[in-house]
């Protein structure tokens, strides 16, 4: 099921790794060889999640993403729910897959997509690992972004109207390669912020964790990660 704890030692934290997918086997398969190693190296106790739509419609990764902590919360109390794009590498093993004591913590500080520069102050993609309690207290992430782009900045906005602040890895140790980046993508200017469509200040504590619906058709354990598959 893609579980790891040290053989040797006591584990001082528990992440779970939730990856949101669909259809993407090249990016998932690299994704795997490169993070069950770095995860072990750092001698955590965790377990990957993969978290897949069915369908054809709209991805939207924010809802399966909840999904994802509704499902893996009830397999452990864990320290830090880690969330992962399925196309993200980690460059240093000294960035820590561990949850800020106190806020939510921006891991992808630093992709050569952006060469290794934040797109925008606000920009919360990639990579990012909140406690549950962070997840729960900002109402987890919106339900309702069908389709690409948005739901970070809204997490964002989320995370301030809870009460909390956004911390970052610093770039240095929060280096990410982005797998098969083509560089002509550079074109459409990728430092961009995408226009919201939703009034978070208005939605984010009625549209979240407390309405998330799902219908759950499986759930099987692979050998290097746990698949939650939901409609």
């Amino acid at each position: 099921g893609g579980h790891y704890r040290p053989p040797h030692c006591f584990a001082r934290y528990k992440s779970a790794i939730l990856v949101a997918y669909r259809n993407q086997e090249k990016y998932l398969r690299h994704l795997l060889y490169y993070i069950h190693p770095f995860l072990q190296r750092q001698q955590l106790s965790y377990t990957i999640y993969l978290i897949q739509q069915v369908g054809t419609g709209s991805f939207n990764r924010a809802k399966l993403l909840n999904v994802g902590v509704r499902e893996a919360m009830k397999d452990e109390e864990w320290d830090c729910l880690v969330l992962h794009d399925v196309d993200l590498v980690p460059e240093n093993d000294y960035n820590f897959y561990i949850c800020d004591e106190y806020y939510p913590k921006h891991m992808a500080s630093a992709m050569d997509k952006f060469h290794y520069t934040l797109p925008y102050k606000s920009f919360f993609g990639g990579v990012s690992a909140l406690t549950p309690e962070h997840y729960m207290k900002m109402n987890g992430f919106p339900n309702t972004y069908w389709g690409d782009g948005g739901e970070n900045d809204d997490i964002a906005t989320r995370i301030h109207l809870a009460g909390m602040k956004i911390v970052r890895t610093p770039p240095h140790l929060g280096r990410y390669r982005v797998m098969d980046y083509k560089e002509e993508t550079e074109i459409q200017e990728p430092w961009r912020r995408p226009p919201s469509r939703h009034n978070t200040r208005k939605t984010w504590k009625a549209d979240g964790m407390n309405t998330l619906q799902f219908r759950l058709l499986s759930r099987t354990k692979h050998p290097l990660y746990t698949k939650i598959t939901v409609d």
